[in-house]
Order: structure tokens, then C-alpha cells, then sequence
């Protein structure tokens, strides 16, 4: 078997649907991880839902129902999204499932000598899930939830014992041995570091916890803190309570590990969890990939300003590969993107409808109206056109390497363009030429190769209208790839 390629995404909180900001990281992950499976690894895609919060618990008292009931019903939803936005993920993961608690638990033991417990008082924001110190709140308020409450904490907890790996995780880090990206975020993560590293809690009283989570082994007053123990879902999930193949195959004897996360789980994941993990004497990731936030007409996305957006009402009016080709293209991977169904609506019409849909269908009507529906195969593509599939080949090449999603489909359309302006140019339609079809029909067939991660529902439509065998191409043109959509 090839190389194996481990890709997760952060897991999501449930006390609230799925909205577009974990769509993009979704989309993301699931371009990488189908790409990589195109280059011949073997490939784990996991995602999942994080369960365990207090968050979902006053989220389920304020509909009255019980938690239990709550993150069921929500994580369904979070699901879906694989049928919905045409996800290739391995696994989803609850954290409430008995392969993930077994798993958190045996990693609390096996972690043990980091971990001590002492009184503490703290400010705590149960939006993060995390205590803050004075100097991380603007106005006394957390800047990631300016309306929820800071609570004044004081209880007996458990804490682990980071500041043991500071300067390994600096070394770690500056050599990126432990990979961060991009750039900007590894100095991120630095300064950070450099500020001086302290031991953070990892338990919550059973009665601060409202008696849901992962208890703490050997002691029932205390339940795992919610980020200790999702930390652990990326090896949970792949069998860790167990020992079991696929953890050693995957994580243990792994090829490469990337952890995909958005800019605001940063530290967890980039200090806490490599702290944790070197603690338990386990394999480290290759690197963390980090994107920024969305937002909506320049504003965070939140339930309060009403300005949430339904992937699933996005996919029902555009389609799902309209959603994931504006997710791709519009959004650089690594700053913060801005969404409006205005923007959303003329990059459908200009590059979608217009775009590959216009050249995809000009093309394969010339060619049945001009030559029957079979192509005698030609000796060469037109050098025109054969160099701008190779470049575009080399671009999508150099992009994903990157990351750059918005780079490398800008580099595939950049070919739907010379295709376009080779029509104009040879104008088929007035001197009929087989390789002026060959070339074409190519070129479109190369466009669809080259769509399948990004695109894949699309990508196969445009492949069951070109059928090769030894000496034809049979053209049958299918109905409108991207037809057009009242406003």
C-alpha cells in the first residue's frame, strides 16, 4: 500500500445547527483528502461533533429537552452535511460515543504524570469553553463572544502540566518539525510560547459540568474539561483504547497527519495538544493547517445579529457544487472571508453559469452538430491548447501543495479561458476541422479531470458525456451544468 495521509478537521460544538463557517472547513478538508487520494495515498478523512460541552447542555435546558437528546438530534444534522455538500469523509466521530470515552480516559492515565490537581480561581467564558486572564478580554468581556457572561471561578480542579514542554514546543515549532501554516500563524504560536507557558486546567467539578462529560478516572467529583478530552477524538477515532490496526497504521506508523482548523482553536491545537500528546509519549502531526473565519456582510457570523447562513438553504437554491466552488474560489484559505448572497450570486452567473457551463455545452453541441456524435481521434492536441493544459496541470500541482484552493481553480479557469478564445479564434462552426474538435473536447475532458476534488458531482457529469475508445470520442451532451437562477 502507498503512503498514508491522515486529514481532520475541528470538531464543532452542537448547541446550534451547522452553519457556513464549518462548511468551509469541511470543503477544504475534503478537497485535500480527495486529492491526495488521487495522487495514490492511502488516505483517513475524520471529522465529527464535540458533545461534551457545557454549551450544549444550557443550549438543551433552554428547549427543555434533555442534552442527551439534544446533541443526538444536532449531531444528525452535523451528518447530513456529508450528502449535502458531497463529503468523502472515513469517519465521523462523536465524543460521546464509548470508543471515544474509553479512549479519553485511557489517555488521562497514560498522560498521568503530568497532571496534578490544586485550587484555582479563574475568569471563565463558556463560549470558548476556556478560563481567560484579565489581559484576553476587551471591555471585561471574551472578544471571540462579547455577549455571553464572564463567570469568577474558584473550585479545586486538575491541572496538566505544560509548562514541562516550553521549550520543546518552541524547537518543535521554530524547525517546523511540528509544521504551522501559514507563516503568520507559526510566529503566532511563538509569541505565544515565548510569553511563558502555564500549566492549564483539565477538569471542572461534577456539579460546574452539570453531571455531563467524561468522568475522571478514579476520581467521580470531576469531569474531563471539554478540550482535553476532543483533543483526543483524532486518535480515539481511529481505535487508540484499543491499540487497534488503524491507530497504528494511520497515527503511529502514519506518513503524515494534518490537523485543518480555523484561526480561533489555534493554541489548543498547535501548544496544548502537541504538549499532551508528548506527554503520552504519542506521534506528533505533521503540520497544522489553520483558515480564518467567515463572515457575513463584514460581520462575525452569529445567532444574535441573525445573520447565520443554512448551508443546506445555499445547496437547495444553488446546488452543491455552487456552494463548495464559492467556498474554494472566493475564500482565501488562509485570511478571513466575506460572504453575501449578492457576491455569491454573480461569482455562480460569471464563472459557473457563464463559465464552465457556457464553454462545457458550446463545445459539445459543435461537436455533435458538426460532427455526429463520434470524433475520430487525432495524432496531437493543437500545441495551443496542449500547453495550457499542462500548465494548468503544474498550477493545481504547485496550489494544493500550498493549500491555495482559490489559486489552483483560478488556474483551471484560466484553461476554460483559452479554451473559449480557441473558439472564437478557429471558429469551427464556419470551417469544420477534426482537431480543431479533438483539441476542444479534450481540453474540456481535462477539465473535468482536474475539477474532481473541488467538484466532483460536476467533474462527473461532464465525464459521462465523453466516452474513448480506441479510435472515437462518443459526445452525448446532458442537460445544463449550472443553469441559470432567478434572482
Amino acid at each position: 500500500m502507498g503512503k498514508t495521509f491522515f486529514i481532520s478537521t475541528a470538531i464543532p460544538y452542537v448547541n446550534a445547527k451547522p452553519h457556513l463557517g464549518f462548511a468551509l472547513e469541511l470543503v477544504q478538508a475534503d478537497i485535500i483528502a480527495r486529492y491526495r487520494r488521487l495522487q495514490g495515498d492511502d488516505v483517513f478523512f475524520l471529522t465529527g461533533t464535540d458533545e461534551n460541552a457545557l454549551k450544549n447542555v444550557l443550549a438543551a435546558e433552554q428547549e427543555g429537552i434533555s442534552t442527551e437528546e439534544l446533541v443526538t438530534r444536532n449531531a444528525e444534522m452535523f451528518k447530513s452535511l456529508k450528502k449535502t455538500l458531497d463529503l468523502s469523509w472515513d469517519d465521523f466521530v462523536r465524543t460521546t460515543e464509548p470508543r471515544h470515552r474509553a479512549g479519553a480516559q485511557k489517555f488521562w492515565l497514560v498522560a498521568k504524570k503530568d497532571i496534578y490537581k490544586k485550587s484555582y480561581r479563574g475568569l471563565y467564558c463558556v463560549g470558548c469553553e476556556e478560563f481567560k486572564t484579565s489581559k484576553d478580554l476587551v471591555n471585561e468581556h471574551c472578544p471571540e463572544h462579547p455577549n455571553a457572561p464572564i463567570e469568577d471561578i474558584e473550585e479545586e480542579n486538575y491541572f496538566f502540566r505544560l509548562t514541562n514542554y516550553q521549550k520543546t514546543l518552541e524547537e518543535l515549532i521554530e524547525s517546523d518539525r511540528l509544521r504551522v501554516v501559514p507563516e503568520t500563524r507559526k510566529n503566532e504560536v511563538l509569541s505565544f510560547i515565548r510569553e511563558g507557558l502555564q500549566d492549564f486546567s483539565i477538569s471542572r467539578s461534577r456539579e460546574r459540568a452539570k453531571n455531563w462529560g467524561i468522568l475522571v478516572p478514579g476520581d467521580e467529583t470531576q469531569i474531563q474539561y471539554v478540550w482535553f478530552d476532543a483533543l483526543t477524538n483524532y486518535i480515539t477515532a481511529l481505535g487508540y483504547a484499543e491499540n487497534s490496526d488503524r491507530f497504528r497504521r494511520f497515527w503511529e506508523g502514519g506518513s503524515s497527519i494534518t490537523h485543518l482548523i480555523g484561526k480561533g482553536v489555534l493554541r489548543f491545537h498547535a501548544i496544548y495538544w502537541p504538549a499532551m500528546l508528548l506527554s503520552a509519549g504519542l506521534k506528533l502531526p505533521t503540520q497544522i493547517v489553520v483558515h480564518g473565519y467567515l463572515t457575513v456582510g463584514g460581520q462575525k457570523i452569529s445567532k444574535s445579529l441573525g445573520n447565520v447562513i443554512d448551508p443546506f438553504e445555499v445547496v437547495e437554491k444553488y446546488g452543491t457544487d455552487a456552494l463548495r466552488y464559492w467556498l474554494a474560489r472566493d475564500v482565501n484559505p488562509f485570511e478571513d472571508g466575506d460572504f453575501t448572497w449578492e457576491k455569491f450570486a454573480e461569482r455562480y452567473e460569471a464563472d459557473l453559469a457563464n463559465g464552465i457551463g457556457n464553454f462545457v455545452s458550446r463545445v459539445l453541441t459543435l461537436a455533435e452538430r458538426l460532427n455526429g456524435t463520434r470524433i475520430d481521434f487525432e495524432k496531437d492536441v493543437d500545441p495551443m491548447l496542449a500547453g495550457a493544459v499542462a500548465r494548468a496541470q503544474e498550477a493545481m500541482t504547485a496550489k494544493l501543495a500550498g493549500y491555495r484552493f482559490h489559486e489552483a481553480l483560478a488556474a483551471i479557469w484560466e484553461l476554460i479561458g483559452a479554451g473559449d478564445r480557441y473558439v472564437n479564434e478557429k471558429k469551427p462552426w464556419a470551417v469544420p476541422d477534426k482537431k480543431v474538435l479533438f483539441s476542444l473536447v479534450t481540453v474540456v475532458d481535462n477539465v473535468a479531470a482536474l475539477l474532481l476534488p473541488f467538484l466532483p458531482g460536476t467533474s462527473e457529469k461532464i465525464t459521462k458525456q465523453i466516452a474513448w475508445s480506441d479510435h472515437t470520442i462518443t459526445v452525448s451532451r446532458g442537460p445544463a451544468l449550472f443553469p441559470r437562477i432567478s434572482s
